[in-house]
């Protein structure tokens, strides 16, 4: 399936479930419930170095939620024709990210923690690592459309 036409629009803020108590705050996440597919992978990223980017790059069909579980980072979105830079700093809200976005995590604060949940496993030939590849992908004639 192709997801060069995938837009910034596809791209959205989500709120996530927040109990809070006097023992502290929780937010729980599931697969095909909060996020609109299942959670097959789970990592995260901490300890950037201040000045240091994360990311830089597209992925082919995986569907992400990042969050900041800790901390605040940008992340720059770019569907090809329009960029924009969202900011996360609270725990209980992700950006759901489609396949075919690029995205550059950078402006880490000091202690900040990414977390991303995956809707597939780790496959080295889903990542669109180079910029004008995947600037070639998006502005590829839509299947069927060759010579018209």
């Amino acid at each position: 399936m192709s997801h060069a036409h995938t837009r910034l629009d596809d791209c959205r803020l989500v709120d996530l479930a927040r109990f809070v108590s006097p023992e502290g705050s929780l937010t729980p996440v599931e697969g095909e419930r909060d996020v609109p597919f299942p959670i097959e992978r789970v990592y995260y990223l901490y300890d950037v170095p201040g000045g240091e980017a994360r990311g830089g790059h597209a992925h082919r069909e995986l569907r992400q939620l990042i969050v900041a579980a800790s901390g605040a980072f940008d992340i720059l979105i770019d569907d090809g024709h329009e960029r924009r830079t969202i900011r996360l700093d609270r725990a209980f809200r992700g950006l759901l990210l489609p396949p075919m976005i690029w995205r550059e995590l950078e402006n880490f604060s000091s202690g900040a923690v990414c977390l991303v949940l995956a809707s597939a496993s780790y496959d080295e030939a889903d990542y669109v690592r180079e910029y004008d590849a995947f600037q070639q992908d998006k502005h590829a004639a839509p299947p069927g459309t060759a010579g018209a």
